[in-house]
């Protein structure tokens, strides 16, 4: 492939791009079809969503019962991630009327159904002092009218109103809640500032530089702080990401770099010091758990002391707790768990679980289970009756490879590689054992190409290849195909547009193993996965998603060494279903196996190029999703699919 890419003409390149690569139109011009093949299917998605829950909500028994259901968004995330989103306002209000707060240190939360009696709402035998209202506003945060405030601006909501009868004990509760609110935002701004000017106008310039950083080289993030929103996704953007590039005015970071800290908003101030700390803890993808959610410096802080226990359940050095929720001391703690966490993910398996409908995450310990022993087991099976390799598990597989690779260079079945045979075979057998409706496993195409780069420190032309140089081979399990109206050719069109994706994340994960050359800084890229996650719901937001019920999956990322240098989230295993029941921690433990195994087999087919046996993968192009999922040679008459 590399070296017949290389010839290509501009002319060519350009021509084959205009061929459509979507099996179902495979070979024809593309952009000329009349139209979609599907049409997005009404309230799918984040807002549909959003509305089922408020009619839920609008129509239960009580107004307790209607908070239950708001803040767990009827089920579809943790209730805890809600509390920690709302305002200083609504987070009084909400303590005041319901005793619901996210703090450690208030009265724990009375579970749904008790008496109403806990509650300071009006009850039937006293008049209320105030009439206020209960709503869900468009970002999916709860929003109250609480004393002295005007009606909720209408335009901002999912629907109406729930009115919400005020008690004088609410209402002078209240009050004392944003008296207490009041004094601790005004000692966390000041302890900001300080620690801020401390840093000096080149340490404060570093620390945005970091921030935009982040904000380019990770996923989409909303953050608040009160009412104001920071985000890099979608609405009004005001964070560096796709849509604003470093130094754009409207980044509410890089506008801060020419002013002075006197000048600088109460806001900006503690989230230039969230950010900051949230980074010193694990890096970029740290700020992702903090989505949806407000960022003072408690919940900084609350944040930092889950991760601490969590990591103190690990044998080791103990972290201690902070001294305070002061920037400095938490600093210390954020520091120190950085140091802690580079130890814990040698010793146990860590992984991110996913709420998709706020794109909330949260690092868990995975603990090993028989179930995750079984599914290994009936992986290993599967491949240990079609391919030469002898183990009872995937690690003892993978041993076995190592001990005789050769075969990974030679045509195995129906595929030119012995790495393409165990690809799909791995990806096939995932599909059955998790009962997915989808499996998929990505890579490089062109080892050879990527090698010789390598050698020469060619930067740039790694940055310069396209998504065709990667490879994603996407197996669905037949009975996928009811989540799409029966159509086995729609189930191909879905199936080649997941594994356009993945090659797409391919491309954008590759430049950020590579040196901080300017092409690589220029190119578009995000920090590597160097961990798996477990995502419910995540057929909220991402357009690809909605449109494909990607509902519940799993994400293994793992790490290959290509001539002496390591490759974060070279290649991954992925598993989705469209419905039914989430997976589970056991099931990612076994499939972070089966995709460590995927990635031995494709260090092992590096060595072998880099040893003088060339190894490239030329399966899984649009045509060879067709024919594997359809049965059919073509979808329709025209000229063959030259692209991969």
């Amino acid at each position: 492939m590399s070296g017949s890419a290389e010839r290509e003409s501009r002319r060519d390149a350009n021509a084959r791009k205009r061929i459509s690569r979507r099996p179902s139109r495979l070979g024809t011009p593309a952009g000329t079809a009349p139209g979609p093949d599907r049409a997005r299917e009404p309230h799918a998605g984040f807002p549909g969503l959003l509305g089922r829950v408020w009619e839920q909500a609008r129509t239960a028994p009580d107004l307790r019962a209607s908070v239950d259901i708001l803040l767990s968004l009827d089920g579809h995330v943790p209730a805890d991630v809600q509390l920690r989103a709302l305002s200083t306002r609504d987070e009084a209000a909400l303590k005041a009327l319901w005793h619901l707060t996210w703090r450690p240190d208030g009265p724990p939360a009375p579970a749904p159904g008790t008496a109403p009696a806990a509650d300071l709402v009006e009850t039937a035998d006293e008049e209320p002092v105030f009439t206020g209202e209960l709503a869900l506003a468009t970002s999916g945060r709860i929003v109250l009218r609480t004393p002295a405030q005007g009606p909720l601006d209408r335009r901002e909501l999912v629907g109406g109103v729930l009115r919400v009868p005020w008690s004088l004990q609410a209402a002078r509760a209240y009050h004392a809640e944003m008296s207490r609110a009041a004094a601790r935002t005004a000692r966390a701004v000041a302890d900001c500032r300080t620690w801020l000017e401390r840093q000096g106008d080149k340490g404060r310039d570093e620390l945005l530089e970091q921030a935009k950083e982040a904000a380019l080289r990770t996923a989409p993030f909303v953050l608040y702080q009160e009412h104001r929103q920071y985000t890099n996704f979608r609405d009004q953007n005001n964070l560096t990401g796709k849509t604003l590039w470093p130094g754009h005015p409207d980044c509410a970071l890089s506008s801060l770099q020419q002013l002075p800290l006197e000048l600088w908003s109460d806001n900006d101030v503690q989230l230039v010091v969230g950010l900051t700390l949230l980074i010193r803890s694990a890096g970029f993808g740290r700020i992702e758990e903090a989505n949806g959610t407000q960022l003072g410096l408690d919940h900084v802080a609350a944040m930092l002391e889950r991760v601490r226990r969590s990591y103190n359940s690990v044998p080791g050095e103990p972290v201690h707790p902070a001294a305070s929720h002061g920037v400095e001391d938490l600093k210390t703690l954020a520091e120190a768990l950085g140091a802690r966490r580079r130890q814990v993910i040698g010793q146990v398996p860590l992984y991110r679980e996913i709420h998709g409908a706020l794109m909330h995450k949260v690092e868990r310990i995975a603990t090993d289970t028989a179930g995750a022993r079984r599914r290994d087991e009936e992986i290993s099976a599967h491949l240990s009756e079609r391919l030469p390799l002898d183990g009872a598990t995937l690690d003892e597989l993978g041993r076995s490879a190592a001990a005789d690779p050769t075969w990974l260079a030679r045509p195995h079945g129906a595929f030119g590689t012995g790495l393409e045979a165990l690809v799909h075979e791995t990806v096939t057998a995932a599909a059955e054992v998790f009962a997915a409706d989808f499996a998929m496993s990505r890579g490089m195409r062109s080892l050879p190409a990527l090698i010789s780069a390598l050698r020469a420190e060619s930067w740039a032309q790694i940055c310069d290849w396209d998504i065709t140089r990667y490879f994603c081979c996407v197996v669905p399990r037949p009975q996928a195909r009811t989540h799409f109206a029966g159509s086995t050719h729609t189930m191909a069109d879905a199936a080649w547009a997941m594994s356009s994706r993945m090659q797409y994340n391919s491309w954008h994960f590759v430049p950020g193993n590579l040196p901080r050359h300017p092409a690589v800084l220029a190119r578009d890229h995000f920090v590597p996965p160097t961990i798996p996650d477990i995502a419910f719901f995540s057929d909220q937001h991402h357009h690809g998603h909605v449109t494909n019920k990607v509902r519940f999956s799993i994400r293994s990322p793992q790490p290959v060494e290509v001539a002496g240098r390591t490759f974060n989230g070279f290649v991954d295993l992925r598993l989705l279903r469209c419905a039914g029941t989430p997976f589970t921690p056991a099931d990612l433990l076994a499939a972070h196996r089966a995709s460590r195994l995927l990635a031995t087999a494709t260090q092992l087919a590096a060595q072998l190029t880099a040893d003088g046996t060339p190894v490239e993968v030329t399966a899984f192009d649009a045509g060879w999703h067709w024919r594997t999922i359809t049965g059919t040679d073509t979808a329709r008459p025209g000229p063959p699919d030259t692209t991969r």
